[in-house]
């Protein structure tokens, strides 16, 4: 029979025991008493004491809640006790049995009253490798036996059924390598055999934990066991012979890593973050908190328990929640959460495992903050029971009145913002209230205008609540109501005209001073003593005036009612009424005036200008009348020719078709083609009638087959007859001979002007000298000579254009005289009086030569001057050293100048 036993289970009855033990010591009582729950608490440590070292939890039963206990030790030099119960170590000593026992006192500090409680400390004991080796001996596990043949038939031998697991603890000190079991074959007894194993652990990753002694068949562990990493390692052990021939089938061998409490619980967060509402009932739920621990979920070392450590703040009591201890649940255990008064809890959780053992549990915390939320339990509250303000009538959208409230619930939250309603005092609707998003104020404010005169104040009653109904059971107090009083302000208002438009009736024609109506505006300002005066603000035809001060008005021009500034039939004008107040104000007020029809319009014949054809037939002409007059005076009119002239009665006739329309048709034959003013009599309707003679231009024309006019008539038909066409065709050819002749003309003249020049030699050129002679007299017998006519040239050509020799012209040129340089006073060859000769002798024998009594210009300019600048016949230097006798010589025409420079007379 195979036997497979595991090494340490003696152990595993004793820590059962413990555990049990703990969990019964640590039972919570069912009743409620004040003290103690327990007479001994108890308490094992693995090693000697050390400073600040938490020992245990020493719990003292407070059922009302309301006691203030204070704990205090026997030993105080060792030990102390903090106001949640936990006990410390003051300093580090070893662990005795003078120092195994000591006392806790709990004591009420109002009343005095005392409690206390004994506390055991123990070391926990060690297992030596000889208790170890000694409580547990190395199992020896045997192959199966196989099945034989015997008498020919098979035969079951007798073997082990079931190979227990061997169960081996996590996290063994040793030494390694630790022997756990032997494998063994039947045949080793007749074959050498060797041993080995396979599997994961083994051969294969995580190589080299588990080995084997292939002689002995003694199998091992080679270091610690981690039960978080692998739980459970299958193996495989092999038998073969020295030929490495298998001699057993393989056996399994299943290793189960013993969980021990290493693992400490971690919370999944630090810090947890929950809401619970204000003013909730005990039950209400707040949040979970939840840890983890790696240990065997399944064992003591994974099942954790919750527990709450401490609250702050501690108000309104110290136990406000609570938690379910093995969910992490937390409950609110009593009442009053008054976010106004406490904002937010924070908790400090506890996880354990070993279900809660204090003794053999491993702890750690977590904070949990809970935040109470705002609900609306407290009614917006008035400042005042009443508020004042005032407005200026006739004013809207103005802020009267600014409304302030208190609120204690959380600021700008629908349980905060407040909503203003007016319950009375405004049956019209005049006010209205806003709340200001940012101080919760309410702005009061005018939606409809207010008038002094009727209504001087106003009292509101206006209530103040929430965007969200009050929590159940809160009532708004009367601080939620107040009263509004609102003085309305008299100010100056506009005068107003009534009624506004004003109609009245009058007949056009109507003469220049005649009173037609009072136009009057009223003041508002009953309580204000102001005068208005009137003046006139459109009147487009210029027709009417208003007295300033009663406002009458008259007219001053004749109303017509075919004006353009009348439309349909109504005349519209504005005046301004204005008052003397402070301001002054003003209000303008339309009068119109409806104007009746009288017969002041003759009609006219419409169309003014028509055409028909030579011969009556097939056209005639339509005509109908224009009468800006209306019924009664307009139509039916009356069509007529008149008597004379007599032709108009014999080549026309006129028919009348109805009321407003008549035919007129040649009543000849035919008549030529040409423009014709035909006078039609019209007259009207009206009481009395009125005629007038309206003139029909025809255009009579050549027509075709189809009664219309030709192209060539159509010229005729724009106002102009063939004889009328000839003549203009005549004028134009004219107009054109003499722009001929005109231009020939010139052509002509400039021939001749080239014919006269005078040509002297190049070399005798008398540039920037010209003489020219302007007198009028008639002959040689006039001695009278003007020296200004002796002059510099005009112009200056350029020499490319300019003909050789002096030219002559019979008048001064128009242009601006040039302004010469001053010539050099040095003797220019030749004289000038040759030059003088010269030109004389060239005008007396030039026929085509102008009269004595003519300007003649001479023009020449070359490239030098015989004679010297004409200058110097004016110069006073030169005046008294030259005799100029000799000129009396060159006849008359020169006898005043030897005259004035001969010294002869003055």
């Amino acid at each position: 029979m195979c036997r497979i036993a595991g090494a340490l289970r003696t152990l595993l009855p004793l820590l059962a025991a413990l555990l049990q033990a703990s969990v019964e010591a640590s039972g919570e009582i069912a009743l409620c008493k004040t003290g103690f729950p327990e007479d001994v608490y108890s308490a094992v440590l693995s090693k000697d004491v050390h400073e600040g070292q938490p020992l245990l939890n020493v719990k003292f039963s407070n059922c009302n809640g309301k006691r203030k206990v204070q704990y205090e030790s026997s030993e105080p030099a060792d030990f102390k006790v903090d106001e949640d119960g936990m006990v410390y170590a003051v300093r580090s000593f070893p662990l005795s049995s003078e120092h195994a026992k000591f006392l806790i006192y709990a004591q009420d500090k109002e009343t005095q009253e005392k409690w206390q409680v004994a506390v055991k400390l123990s070391l926990k004991p060690t297992l030596t490798e000889e208790s170890v080796k000694e409580s547990a001996e190395v199992e020896e596990i045997v192959f199966p036996r196989q099945f034989s043949k015997h008498s020919g038939h098979l035969q079951r031998q007798k073997r082990d059924w079931v190979i227990p697991p061997i169960n081996l603890p996590e996290n063994s000190r040793g030494p390694f390598p630790q022997e756990l079991v032997r494998i063994r074959s039947d045949r080793d007894k007749n074959l050498s055999l060797r041993y080995s194993v396979t599997g994961p652990g083994a051969d294969q990753p995580p190589t080299g934990i588990f080995i084997i002694n292939p002689i002995s068949g003694q199998l091992s562990v080679t270091k610690p066991l981690d039960r978080e990493q692998i739980a459970r390692f299958h193996l495989r052990a092999h038998a073969v012979d020295i030929n490495g021939n298998q001699v057993e089938n393989p056996i399994d061998i299943v290793i189960n890593v013993i969980d021990m409490n290493d693992n400490r619980p971690e919370f999944l967060h630090q810090v947890w973050n929950g809401t619970v509402p204000e003013g909730s009932k005990p039950g209400t739920y707040v949040m979970t908190v939840t840890a983890i621990d790696a240990d065997d979920p399944n064992a003591l070392n994974g099942m954790l328990r919750y527990r709450i450590l401490s609250q702050a703040p501690s108000t309104p009591s110290p136990n406000m929640f609570t938690i379910n201890n093995e969910t992490g649940d937390i409950i609110t255990v009593a009442a009053g959460l008054d976010r106004e008064k406490v904002q937010q809890y924070t908790l400090i959780i506890q996880a354990t495992d070993m279900e809660g053992n204090p003794t053999y549990g491993l702890s750690n915390t977590a904070t949990a903050i809970i935040t109470v939320t705002d609900v609306n339990d407290n009614p917006p509250e008035f400042t005042a029971m009443t508020f004042y303000g005032e407005v200026p009538e006739n004013r809207v959208d103005i802020i009267v009145a600014n409304l302030t409230v208190t609120d204690k619930d959380q600021p700008h939250t629908p349980a905060w913002n407040a909503v203003y309603r007016i319950s009375g005092g405004d049956p019209t609707g005049r006010f209205a209230i806003q709340t200001d998003p940012n101080s919760n104020d309410g702005l009061v404010t005018v939606v409809k205008p207010i008038d002094f005169e009727t209504n001087r104040m106003f009292v509101l009653t206006v209530a103040a609540e929430n965007q969200v109904p009050l929590a159940k059971g809160i009532q708004h107090p009367p601080q939620s109501t107040a009263t509004v009083s609102v003085t309305v302000i008299d100010v100056n208002e506009n005068p107003y005209f009534a009624p506004n438009p004003k109609i009245i009736r009058q007949e056009e024609g109507l003469h220049a001073g005649t009173m037609l109506t009072t136009f009057t505006a009223q003041d508002p300002d009953r309580y204000m003593q102001q005068n208005i005066r009137y003046t006139k603000l459109s009147d487009p035809a210029n027709w009417l005036k208003i007295d300033p001060v009663n406002g009458q008005i008259t007219t001053i021009a004749v109303l017509d009612r075919e004006s353009p500034n009348v439309k349909n039939n109504i005349y519209n004008a504005t005046f301004l009424a204005s008052d003397n107040g402070i301001p002054p104000m003003s209000g303008t007020g339309t009068l119109q005036i409806y104007l009746l029809d009288i017969n002041d319009n003759a009609p006219q014949v419409l169309p003014q200008e028509a055409e028909t054809c030579e011969t009556p037939d097939p056209n005639s002409i339509n005509i109908t009348a224009l009468d800006y007059d209306i019924d009664p005076n307009a139509g039916p009119f009356a069509f007529d020719l008149p008597l004379s002239p007599v032709t108009i009665k014999r080549n026309w006739t006129i028919t009348r078709l109805n009321g407003d329309f008549a035919q007129l048709n040649l009543k000849i034959k035919f008549l030529e083609a040409g423009i014709y003013e035909v006078p039609i009599i019209i007259t009207d309707s009206g009481n009395p009638p009125k005629s007038n003679i309206s003139i029909l231009r025809v255009k009579v024309c050549q027509c075709d087959s189809n009664g219309d006019c030709t192209d060539v008539d159509r010229i005729v038909g724009a106002g102009l007859g063939t004889g009328a066409i000839i003549a203009i065709l005549l004028c134009i050819i004219i107009l054109l001979i003499l722009v001929l002749m005109f231009v020939v003309w010139m052509k002509r003249r400039d021939k001749e002007r080239q014919a006269k020049q005078l040509l002297i030699d190049p070399e005798d050129d008398v540039r920037d000298n010209i003489l020219k002679y302007d007198e009028e007299g008639g002959g040689e017998e006039d001695q009278d000579y003007d020296l200004s006519q002796l002059q510099q040239p005009d112009t200056v050509e350029p020499d490319a254009i300019k003909p050789v020799g002096i030219r002559r012209m019979d008048e001064r040129p128009i242009h601006a005289e040039p302004q010469y340089p001053v010539r050099s006073a040095a003797p220019h060859p030749g004289d000038i009086g040759d030059f003088i000769n010269e030109g004389l002798k060239a005008a007396d024998n030039d026929p085509t030569a102008p009269p004595y009594d003519s300007l003649l210009v001479f023009d020449y300019e070359g490239s030098g001057s015989t004679a010297g600048s004409l200058s110097s016949l004016n110069s006073s230097s030169s005046g008294g050293e030259q005799d100029y006798d000799y000129l009396n010589d060159w006849g008359p025409r020169f006898k005043k100048l030897a005259d004035m420079y001969g010294g002869g007379d003055d």
